[in-house]
């Protein structure tokens, strides 16, 4: 049995303090497949924390039973910073207090890095390949110098899981079913991990959107096969943010039930030994985040919702309405926001009280906008 728990402390904020990251590692370093697991880096959503907590006992006793056939890494709070900052009761988890950056963008650009590292050296031969491309992000992320204690929580976090063939960023959305983001490169290869997770929704992602977590470990994969057309370079991390639901729904009854999918998954995948049991069927066949709607406010008020979580929509249909309580006019008092595709409400933002331009439902679009707006909030 190869179990550990360790803490690796971040670059002190102000003196007299400092915060570290927690890590549980199961089975032998270096094992293949490695699969990298983070919860809560948005801080305040914490179902994935629950999730972890119904999960670290099962690996544990597959541990005690020498079933870990390759390397888990498990981080049950990604962002102890974002985890401490809590204004007048309310927990502001998703920005940085100091100077309002997202914690899940701006990791680093991994590719630019390596790049210099592996010209002249890459073969013919993939496995070869793949071998020295994660030396070398290895070396490159443990030569980045952070200058404040979030870059270092984005070095920290980036050297666990950058050499990893799985990783799983677990997020939640403010009210939402439970869906995921999938690299549309490995699409549908990787839907097993859509229908384990019993996914109500699949948005499958490419190109950049901030240098997000996910895209941050896996799209350099694709950044450098590009820039090496001759060498033979596979996606060989497969990274994905999996929304598990809404901010309330950190339950016991819920997460424990994601635990036992998410175990399974692992051993669908060989990191733990064992019968997966028979696959479900999958219940979203993909759709472009790129025809992510997010209809906005168009005038401020309170929000009515027309249309439920799950609710199939039409290109024009009221998904919503603002009612302005001080308006004069009857007509004026209730303004409509409709939808702009063909799709499904996956989400809505939890506050009732509006601004012009605030984001109130988010539609999954069946096909892609022709103005999506940029994943970078």
């Amino acid at each position: 049995m190869t179990v550990s728990v360790e803490r690796l402390p971040l670059l002190s904020a102000s003196p007299g303090t400092q915060r570290a990251v927690t890590v549980h590692r199961f089975g032998a370093p270096g094992a293949r497949p490695k699969v990298y697991l983070q919860a809560a880096l948005h801080a305040n959503e914490l179902p994935g924390v629950v999730l972890i907590h119904h999960l670290l006992p099962r690996l544990e006793a597959a541990a005690a039973r020498d079933e870990i056939l390759g390397e888990i890494v498990v981080v049950p709070v990604a962002n102890p910073i974002g985890l401490g900052q809590v204004v007048q009761g309310k927990h502001l988890g998703r920005y940085e207090a100091m100077h309002g950056a997202n914690f899940n963008r701006g990791f680093p650009a991994i590719a630019d890095l390596v790049a210099p590292r592996i010209d002249n050296r890459l073969t013919d031969d993939k496995v070869r390949n793949v071998a020295l491309i994660r030396a070398a992000m290895r070396e490159a992320v443990a030569e980045i110098a952070p200058r404040s204690e979030l870059e270092s929580l984005r070095k920290t976090l980036t050297s666990l899981a950058v050499d990893a063939d799985i990783v799983l960023d677990l997020h939640c959305a403010e009210e939402s079913l439970l869906f995921i983001y999938l690299p549309l490169a490995r699409w549908p290869e990787c839907s097993d991990l859509a229908a384990q997770m019993r996914c109500q929704r699949v948005l499958l992602w490419e190109g950049h959107h901030g240098r997000a977590f996910d895209e941050g470990i896996s799209s350099p994969w694709l950044e450098l096969a590009a820039r090496f057309k001759d060498r033979p370079i596979p996606m060989a991390c497969l990274g994905v943010t999996l929304e598990l639901r809404g901010q309330l729904d950190a339950t016991d009854a819920l997460n424990a039930a994601d635990a036992e999918n998410l175990f399974r998954y692992l051993r669908r995948r060989q990191a733990i030994a064992g019968d997966p049991g028979v696959l479900p069927p999958l219940l979203d066949h993909g759709a472009p985040a790129t025809g992510t709607d997010w209809v906005r406010a168009p005038v401020a008020g309170v929000v009515v919702h027309r249309k439920a979580i799950g609710d199939r929509v039409r290109k024009g249909e009221i998904v919503a309405e603002v009612i302005d309580p001080v308006a004069g006019d009857g007509a004026a008092r209730r303004t409509p926001m409709v939808a702009r595709v063909d799709g499904m409400v996956i989400g809505r933002d939890i506050n009732r009280l509006v601004r012009p331009g605030d984001p109130a439902v988010v539609v999954s679009g069946d096909a892609a906008l022709e103005d999506p707006e940029p994943n970078v909030d």
